[in-house]
């Protein structure tokens, strides 16, 4: 059972946000698969609009995987400045709401609507309210917003997942174990596909399931600390508050293998590929960090922690990789490694404009359908698809495409119809890169 009488706490996840503000922005590309992310060779995605997700690309895939799934998808790097603006608007409401807000990312957040000034918390009121949050949110940012709400933050957060997307889901009190228990165990935080893994050896592939298992049993199997939490789980049970003062130290990322991997080659793939994950972490929270460090824990249990410190602080995969795998190098792993982690700490709320940009060949664009899709950046680094720009005779637009010293513009914002595209020499004078537009612009 949960200790709340009410279904006071209030989940919110903007829909497939990165994508969502490049749809809006760019008429031409509404209705049509957008993948944001690393343009260059070893690029992830960072968000899918949900076109693209029916053909499988999802986040953190390696951006070749999501080019050779989706090849007529809208590949672009991120802006920023959109989305951080975006997610202002967004947090500002969720605070008129209530004082007690718990932002996870710039597009989610928890609120404790039992701290809010004269709500109406019955059931029916706190739909009501979800309603009108949505409704303020596509007004205001053109967004959509699924939103879950229920008697704890496990649940709230499942709830505005069965809501997804553009939906509200109340999970109404005492009801809590009817709606939990069909549910897959990775619904669950804190279970990944390893310990999925271990628990559908039992047998256990619901949480329900979960939910049969004596706590003796999950500690022994799982340790002490998750095993006891995944009992409490199981049963709706989570008294974590919301906290406005939430502020992440770091983020990490680790896997625990069934078998010691000995293989070099293998252990810095996989080391490649935290990196990459948790960088994507690291980007959707609005972070950058200085420090990273390598977790090994080795076949006898012994476990090692090695760490780099950068100058300045970083959202680069590839620098954040780079230096992980370095430090894999400092681990004896001749006898087999159990477990790895790679996390990032020293964060930031400096974030660097061209987050995604990972440099790599470009060619010119096609015909008119869409923006090059092999198209990544500029030798130069100037030129990004998808990023804002102004010309002098033709007003405002974004990126298309590009190479061989020449740049292509689709020339259109959210406020216009669908527009032209024409292409200019890279160094055209009268083509500048700008900050985001607005509607207002």
């Amino acid at each position: 059972m949960t200790t709340r009488p009410r279904a006071s706490i209030l989940h919110l996840d903007l829909d497939a946000f990165f994508a969502a503000v490049e749809q809006r922005d760019k008429p031409s590309l509404r209705g049509r698969p957008v993948i944001v992310g690393g343009l260059g060779p070893r690029g992830v995605v960072s968000t899918a609009s949900y076109e693209a997700r029916r053909f499988g690309v999802r986040s953190a895939m390696p951006m070749s995987e999501a080019r050779s799934r989706c090849p007529n998808a809208a590949f672009l790097g991120g802006r920023f400045g959109a989305y951080r603006a975006v997610s202002a608007v967004v947090m500002d409401e969720l605070r008129r709401l209530s004082p007690l807000v718990e932002p996870l990312s710039l597009d989610e957040a928890f609120v404790d609507l039992g701290a809010g000034d004269d709500l109406d918390l019955s059931v029916s009121g706190v739909r009501a309210i979800g309603e009108r949050l949505r409704d303020t949110i596509r007004t205001k940012t053109g967004i959509t917003a699924s939103v879950g709400a229920a008697t704890s933050k496990t649940l709230a957060k499942i709830a505005s997942e069965q809501a997804k997307p553009d939906g509200l889901v109340v999970i109404e009190p005492g009801s809590e174990t009817e709606m939990l228990h069909p549910l897959p165990i990775r619904v669950l935080p804190g279970v990944g596909p390893a310990t999925a893994a271990r628990l559908a050896r039992l047998g256990v592939k619901s949480v329900g399931d979960v939910a049969q298992v004596e706590e003796s049993e999950l500690v022994d199997l799982l340790g002490e600390a998750s095993g006891r939490n995944l009992f409490l789980l199981a049963r709706a049970h989570d008294e974590r508050p919301v906290s406005s003062e939430r502020a992440s130290k770091s983020i990490s990322v680790e896997d625990t293998f069934d078998r010691d991997i000995t293989d070099p080659a293998l252990l810095s793939a996989l080391v490649t590929r935290m990196a990459d994950k948790v960088t994507e972490r690291l980007v959707r929270a609005g972070h950058s960090g200085r420090t990273v460090t390598l977790k090994a824990r080795l076949h006898d249990f012994t476990t090692l922690s090695r760490s780099a410190t950068l100058p300045g602080p970083t959202d680069d995969a590839r620098e954040v990789s780079r230096l992980a795998v370095q430090l894999l190098k400092d681990v004896d792993a001749s006898n087999g490694v159990r477990l790895l982690g790679v996390g990032i700490s020293g964060l930031s709320d400096w974030v660097q404009d061209d987050l995604f940009t990972s440099g790599g060949d470009v060619r010119e664009p096609g015909d008119d359908d869409g923006p090059d899709l092999d198209a990544a950046v500029h030798a130069d680094r100037r030129w990004v698809p998808g990023m804002d720009v102004m010309h002098t005779e033709h007003g405002a637009g974004w990126v298309w495409g590009g190479g061989l010293g020449r740049v292509t513009v689709r020339f259109e914002t959210s406020a216009t119809p669908p527009g032209p595209v024409r292409t200019f020499a890279a160094d055209d004078p009268q083509l500048s890169a700008i900050s985001h537009i607005s509607e207002a612009d």
